[in-house]
């Protein structure tokens, strides 16, 4: 090995010294010439530049993977490691050559300066750390030395999200990278992402997109170090140490200083630091920085060059062989070397190897670089496969080329995906580049080009959509250019400022959307908040005009404008008039908020007084005086229902005249409530129950809301929920009677059912279908029919309305109503019994029914079968029916009701004058005969007519007639009360004294009933 330097010259300096510029500047004053660069990321950047001083007819790039060469080519612009062993262009130049130093790859280096030379000019440029060891290797080197054109100084520790802009933060691992710029979207707009592991078309790109200042931060493993060229004015290091490949290890003083050193470009100072999660730098590091001062190198890589390809182990012995030359030292065995040490462990490779030729070209295919980071053992397997079909075939079998080359030709996936299969087809773009692998390698080169690109360029968009906040990035950059922010507002409420989405205006409240915190947030809202002032005025402005149809109020006591909210309502002293609170930010301001808060009160106060109408108008009634209005007042402080029982005295005192004026304003004077039937509407009851939550704080209690929908299907009852609150019942229009709620205009009809029944004698007038005594009755189906409920769930609602039960079976039930069909019968001629015209008149009870649904029909069987006041109908259909067809069935007992009373546990058959029933409920008896005179008064005004009989008419059981004393009927008329066991016999009521029994008609269907029940038994 003959060494020399004579002809070559070392331009050797610290970063920014124009090393790299000056060897651009030295090779086009030849007329031929060719650069050595470390990265293929450089060499593209050193081939634009060419490109643009001479022109892209005269500049070839040569890399490993890529290979731009025109015909009429002067310079070549190469990676180290495809530079040749020889040329004849006139210049050569080979940079950052103290790479020679490094484990890895320093031993192409060391091979490149010591044998390669220019005709005419050699130039070696890299750190001053090389001077004494290229002094010695190479007697006769021209060395200059450059200083650096600016400072670099120390600034400390300091947090990420406190780094100044145009910082570059070097990290070491991936997931390190992108946790940190993940963080730097979120808090600075965005960063740019490089690492060793991207494309260089990728990472080509968001150099690029820190460079145009889309963004402002630059994340990086010590990529950067290697001659990238980037306006960095500070570097901070968010770690200090690294895995080399062996080892995790501290970065020693020389790697630091040549990544701090991209920090300051040109005549512009740099600083560095480091962030919060590394320890400061100690003063005598921070000295050696800053001066530049680093231990030189003593030692470079060396391989031989001098191979034996007779055999294999000829080969690996001559890898093997040591350096005879004081300053190298044998390299570590490099991925190819591995390599071919795994292979020769394979016998077929072993039998394929059998010529000097055969094994070079083993060792050619053994430089495949691992681009897939993947084990060696795995690598060599790659490599025998490619190895065994040039041997076998001459080329690279295209149909396996072409499987390959299809699996990495998808651009789907995140960034791990799209990163591995880069690295997969730049394998293959290396496989297509070697000359002679391929029989059609131009085909396959552009296939391989294309599809990396495609990769690459997928994968700077997952990158840049990750760690880029495009809005916030472009915001800064107007902010750094000191231009004056556009803002606008969309008829959606969408605000831009510079055309980028900001937030929403939503009636007079604007919300920003997330990522415009940070230093310059300040300048964007001030350019919003300018935009927001004038359109706010403008709302207030066509709120004041606007319609009541543009308003609304919500069922959360929200009201809103064209659907937005701009205001909430409270409550306050008036139920009726709740208090209005302004939804609105404070650029609303002066009269513009003086007059939308005037027009909503307007708007409230005219919604509540339409919908509530009846409510409102008897809140404002002047012609009522007394007790009327003092009734009215309860009636309205009480939304429109009131329990009679509650205001009983009140009633009774009322003269006709006053009840005739509060019935002018829709009050209705029923059985059980004094009520205003026009609120029991959906509408009505949504805004009653809206005003009594707000009063109340209602709106989060369990059931607001839920039984207005109920009330809007049209149903008449609805079983109740115990975790409901029980005032929302009431305020729908629904009385809560234990397991079931029902609707308060039914419960008056029911009452209106029920009162004839109760006031027929017997003997008097045909009995009634439901009629028993006189004192009880029974379910019918028209009760069932406008109740929508079943006998069970009747049973549940009598008891809520204070009645109770006396139970007897069907046949005593039947007998003592036959025991009185004679004085029912109908008139000589039309002699039917009340059996038979029963179902008729259950037909027609509920086509008259509006509110039946179909499964309130489907029980209407069950009800028949239940009910006393159906018992003859009963009788007709069994006795209707063959025995055939009969089904075995326990007769149930007869539930006979009546109203409740004072004294019903001591007197179980008696009805009492308890005003008092089940649940807390008084007694239906209170109040009837009131009910009664209301009705008969109001069918009489009606018909113009005067009320008939004396005032009050035939009072009510239980009820007091004008003398005070209780009125019970004529005497002769009265019943006597039936002597009663507790437990066997049920308590019995006659019309007349006793009486012989007769024998039963075999005709009647009665004796059929019997008969057929006989029959059933044997």
């Amino acid at each position: 090995m003959i060494l020399s330097g004579r002809g070559v010259t070392a331009v050797l300096g610290p970063t920014n010294t124009g090393k790299t510029h000056f060897a651009i500047d030295r090779m086009v004053a030849h007329g031929s010439g060719i650069i050595g660069l470390p990265l293929r990321l450089l060499a593209r950047e050193v081939y634009t530049r060419l490109v643009e001083r001479v022109g892209a007819q005269h500049v070839a790039l040569v890399t490993g993977e890529e290979k731009i060469a025109p015909p009429n080519a002067r310079f070549s612009v190469c990676t180290v490691e495809a530079m040749p062993r020889e040329t004849k262009a006139s210049f050569v130049a080979i940079d950052e050559i103290q790479l020679a130093g490094d484990l890895e790859r320093g031993h192409i280096f060391t091979d490149r300066l010591l044998h390669l030379r220019g005709r005419d000019e050699t130039l070696l440029l890299g750190s001053g750390t090389m001077k004494p060891i290229l002094l010695q290797l190479l007697p006769g080197i021209t060395v200059i030395e450059r200083p650096r054109l600016s400072q670099l100084f120390y600034a400390g520790q300091k947090k990420i999200t406190r780094l100044p802009q145009r910082t570059a933060i070097v990290a070491f691992s991936a997931d390190e990278v992108y946790a940190i710029a993940e963080l730097i979207r979120r808090q600075r707009g965005g960063a740019a992402v490089v690492l060793g592991a991207l494309s260089p078309r990728t990472r080509n790109a968001q150099v690029g997109l820190y460079q145009a200042g889309d963004v402002e931060y630059l994340v990086a493993t010590d990529a950067i170090g290697m001659g990238l060229n980037l306006d960095v004015d500070h570097v901070a290091f968010a770690q200090d140490r690294k895995f080399d490949g062996y080892q995790f290890r501290n970065l020693n003083p020389t790697e630091l200083g040549q990544i701090a050193g991209r920090a300051g470009r040109h005549l512009k100072d740099g600083t560095f630091g480091v962030t919060g999660r590394v320890d400061p730098f100690d003063d005598e590091l921070v000295e050696r920085l800053e001066g530049h001062e680093f231990d030189t190198v003593k030692v470079l890589q060396w391989r031989t060059a001098a191979f034996d390809f007779s055999s294999i182990t000829a080969l690996q012995r001559s890898l093997e062989a040591a350096p005879r030359i004081e300053g190298l030292t044998r390299a570590l065995p490099a991925i190819d070397q591995q390599a071919l040490d795994f292979l020769a462990r394979y016998p077929e490779v072993i039998d394929l190897a059998n010529t000097p030729a055969r094994v070079e070209k083993l060792w050619e295919a053994c430089a495949l670089p691992d681009y897939r980071r993947i084990t060696p053992a795995q690598h060599a397997d790659l490599i025998q496969s490619l190895f065994s079909d040039l041997v076998r075939h001459g080329t690279v079998n295209e149909d396996f080329l072409a499987e390959q080359v299809k699996r990495a030709d998808r651009t789907d996936g995140e960034i791990d995906t799209l990163s591995a299969r880069i690295a997969q087809i730049r394998t293959w773009t290396y496989v297509s580049n070697r000359p002679g692998w391929l029989a059609d390698p131009t085909h396959w080169q552009e296939k391989t080009r294309e599809i990396e690109d495609r990769l690459s360029d997928a994968l700077h968009e997952r990158l840049t959509k990750r760690f880029v906040d495009r809005r916030t990035s472009v915001l800064m950059k107007r902010l750094r250019e000191n231009a004056m922010l556009e803002a606008e507002i969309s008829v959606n409420g969408d605000v831009f400022v510079e055309g980028h989405h900001m937030g929403q205006l939503a009636g007079f409240r604007f919300t920003p959307i997330s990522g415009t915190e940070g230093p310059d947030a300040k300048a964007v809202q001030a350019a919003a908040q300018r935009a927001l002032g004038l359109e706010f005025e403008a709302r207030a402005a066509r709120l004041h005009a606007s319609g009541n149809n543009d308003l609304a109020i919500s069922s959360e006591g929200l009201v809103r404008w064209l659907g937005d909210p701009v205001a909430r309502l409270t409550g306050s002293d008036h139920i009726l008039h709740p208090r209005v609170i302004l939804l609105a930010d404070e650029q609303l301001t002066g009269n513009a908020r003086d007059h939308v808060v005037a027009r909503i009160e307007r708007f409230v106060n005219h919604h509540i007084s339409t919908v509530l109408k009846p409510l409102d108008d008897l809140s404002r009634a002047e012609d009522l005086q007394g007790l009327a209005k003092g009734l009215a007042f309860q009636l309205v402080e009480n939304l429109g229902v009131l329990f009679r029982r509650d205001v009983s005295d009140d009633v009774k005192s009322l003269d006709q005249d006053a009840r005739a004026s509060m019935r002018r304003y829709g009050v209705r004077f029923g059985a059980y409530h004094i009520f205003m039937p026009a609120l029991l509407k959906p509408a009505p009851a949504e805004l009653i129950t809206l005003l009594w939550a707000l009063k109340n704080d209602g709106l989060d209690k369990p059931g607001y809301g839920d039984l207005i929908p109920v009330l809007a299907a049209g149903r008449t009852s609805v079983v109740t929920d115990a975790s409901f609150e029980r005032m929302f019942y009431k305020l729908a229009g629904f009385r809560f009677l234990g397991k079931r709620a029902v609707r308060i205009d039914i419960l008056e009809r029911l009452a209106d059912l029920i009162r004839p029944l109760l006031q027929w004698k017997p003997g008097a007038t045909p009995r009634p279908d439901g009629a028993y005594d006189g004192r009880r009755f029974t379910t019918t189906t028209a009760m069932l029919s406008i109740l929508g409920a079943t006998p069970d769930d009747m049973e549940e609602i009598l008891k809520g309305l204070g009645y109770r039960a006396d139970s007897v079976t069907a046949e005593e039930a039947a007998a003592f109503l036959a025991a009185q069909s004679p004085a029912d019968a109908a008139p000589a001629g039309e002699v039917v019994a009340d059996g038979e015209a029963a179902p008729e008149e259950i037909s027609s009870g509920d086509e008259q029914s509006a509110d039946a649904t179909q499964d309130e029909t489907a029980s209407t069987d069950e009800a028949i079968a239940t009910s006393a006041g159906e018992a003859e109908t009963a009788i007709a259909v069994e006795a209707s029916t063959s025995a055939d067809e009969a089904a075995p069935a326990e007769p149930k007992p007869v539930l006979l009701w009546r109203p409740g009373g004072r004294n019903d546990n001591q007197r179980g058959a008696r009805p009492g004058g308890d005003r008092r029933g089940h649940g807390g409920n008084r007694a239906p008896a209170e109040g009837r005969g009131e009910a009664r005179r209301d009705d008969r008064r109001r069918d009489d005004e009606r018909h113009g007519g005067k009320p008939k009989g004396k005032e009050g008419g035939r009072g009510g059981f239980g009820q007091k007639s004008d003398g005070g004393r209780p009125d019970r009927g004529e005497r002769k008329d009265r019943p006597n009360r039936p002597e009663r066991d507790n437990k066997s016999q049920p308590a019995r009521f006659e019309a007349k004294p006793p009486r012989k029994e007769k024998p039963i008609d075999p005709d009647s269907p009665f004796a059929k009933l019997a008969a057929l029940k006989e029959q059933m038994k044997k």
